[in-house]
């Protein structure tokens, strides 16, 4: 399965420990395309249908459905986890994505 960056795809988180987000649930590909192409891997950022507002977080309108891309979880994930394709962020979304990430972890 070829995976793009800010496609939003089903993963199943399970088994999880502690604090992780579990069960199956939809994810944004976070990792890029380069990276995408040459692992087994894929770096994803959960989505959530119940979130409080917080910095980290940012709200999505995804299959008629409220949520929130929960950027203080990501985390790297083997592509087996990966079940199906769900669709792609908008432009805006992806550019709320890129700013968060860069005020979290970069500057």
């Amino acid at each position: 399965m070829e995976l793009t960056q800010y496609e939003i795809v089903l993963v199943n988180l399970d088994p999880t420990i502690g604090s992780e987000m579990k069960k199956t649930r939809p994810a944004v590909i976070i990792s890029p395309n380069e990276m995408n192409k040459y692992l087994n891997t894929a770096v994803i950022a959960p989505m959530t249908s119940s979130s409080k507002s917080y910095p980290t977080r940012i709200e999505v309108n995804h299959d008629k459905t409220k949520g929130w891309i929960v950027l203080d979880r990501i985390r790297t994930i083997d592509k087996q986890r990966i079940t199906k394709k769900l669709g792609n962020l908008t432009s805006k979304e992806i550019e709320k994505v890129k700013s968060v990430l860069k005020e979290t972890f970069v500057d």
